[in-house]
C-alpha cells in the first residue's frame, strides 16, 4: 500500500501544488526527493528539514502575491 499524496489549489492570492510520499525511510527502495520552493526562504527551509528529517519525500510549489504580503503565501502551505 502506497501512502502518497497529490494536492493543488487556486486562489485569488495564491497557487499551490503539493506531493508527498511517506514511504522514503532510510533502507526503503523508495528514493527521497525534496523540491520546495514557496517563495520564502525560511518557509523553505523549515519545509525540506521537515521532509529530510521525517524520511519523506515532498514536493511543494507555491506562487502567491508577495510584492503584497508573504502571509497568503505563508498561510496557504500550511493549510496543506
Amino acid at each position: 500500500m502506497s501512502r502518497q499524496a497529490s494536492v493543488s489549489r487556486k486562489t485569488n492570492e495564491t497557487e499551490i501544488e503539493v506531493f508527498i510520499d511517506l514511504d522514503c525511510q532510510p533502507g526503503s527502495n523508495v528514493a527521497q526527493v525534496i523540491d520546495v520552493s514557496t517563495g520564502i526562504g525560511f518557509l523553505d527551509h523549515m519545509y525540506t528539514a521537515l521532509a529530510k528529517h521525517g524520511g519523506m519525500s515532498l514536493k511543494m510549489k507555491c506562487k502567491g502575491d508577495l510584492w503584497i504580503d508573504d502571509h497568503h503565501t505563508a498561510d496557504m502551505s500550511l493549510n496543506f
